[in-house]
C-alpha cells in the first residue's frame, strides 16, 4: 500500500544540484512529481510542519475530511505534515501526515535524501507502510517561529531616476518584468505569486490543531 499524501498520486522527483550544506535540511518548498502541488516545510515552534503552498489546479477543497465543518476548507494552505519531531542521532523527523484522499491522519517520517529529495513514509497502525519522494523547488527557510520572510520585500518608494540628458517624452521605459511562474516564488514571500507565505503563521499550524 502506498500512502497518498496529497491527492492520491504517486510522488516522485527529478534531480538537481544544490549546495551539499542543504542535504539534511527538510525545510523549503517541495514539488510532487507531476507538478500538481508544492508542499512548504518549515520549522514552527521546534517541530517541522508542512502545508500546501501551491496547486496546479486552484480551488481544491478538503472534501473527504470526516469533520463536516472542514469539508469546504481550501486545500491551499492546509497542513499536511503535522508536528514532526527530529529523531535523536538521525536526519529524520517523525510525526503525522494528513492524507487528503481519505481525510485521515497517519504516523509518518520525513528524511532528506541528498540535497534535493525528501522521502515521506507513512504507516497505518504501525504496518502497511508506504513511501513517496518529493523534489526540492525552493531553498531552505531560515529558522524562525514567525518567519520574517513573510513580510516580503520593501515596496518601491518612487520611479527610477531618469538618465542624464533625457526627457519624460523621450526617456526609454524599462521593459516590464516577466511574470513569475506559478509556484516558483521564494518561500515566505506572501503575495500574488505566493498566497500562503510563512506557514508558521497559518492559524491551523499556529494553533497546533488539525
Amino acid at each position: 500500500m502506498r500512502l497518498a499524501l496529497y491527492t492520491g498520486l504517486i510522488l516522485t522527483g527529478g534531480f538537481t544540484c544544490l549546495n551539499p550544506a542543504l542535504a539534511t535540511d527538510p525545510t523549503g518548498d517541495w514539488r510532487v512529481a507531476d507538478a500538481v502541488a508544492n508542499i512548504r516545510v518549515a520549522q514552527c515552534n521546534g517541530s517541522m510542519w508542512g502545508a500546501v503552498s501551491w496547486e496546479k489546479e486552484p480551488g481544491g477543497r478538503d472534501e473527504y475530511n470526516p469533520d463536516a465543518s472542514k469539508k469546504t476548507r481550501p486545500t491551499l494552505g492546509m497542513a499536511t505534515l503535522i508536528d514532526m519531531k527530529k529523531k535523536p542521532g538521525a536526519d529524520q523527523w517523525e510525526g503525522q501526515v494528513y492524507n487528503a484522499k481519505d481525510g485521515q491522519l497517519y504516523s509518518a517520517t520525513i528524511t532528506p535524501v541528498g540535497t534535493d529529495q525528501l522521502e515521506i513514509k507513512g504507516c497505518v497502525m504501525g504496518f502497511l507502510c508506504g513511501g513517496e519522494t518529493w523534489t526540492r523547488v525552493g531553498p531552505p527557510i531560515p529558522l524562525s517561529t514567525a518567519n520574517a520572510m513573510a513580510k516580503g520585500t520593501p515596496k518601491s518608494t518612487g520611479a527610477a531616476p531618469k538618465a542624464p540628458g533625457t526627457t519624460g517624452a523621450t526617456a526609454a521605459q524599462p521593459a516590464p518584468a516577466a511574470p513569475k511562474a506559478a509556484g516558483t516564488a521564494k518561500p515566505g514571500q506572501k503575495g500574488a505569486a505566493d498566497p500562503v507565505g510563512d506557514i508558521c503563521l497559518l492559524p491551523e499550524i499556529a494553533g497546533f490543531a488539525h
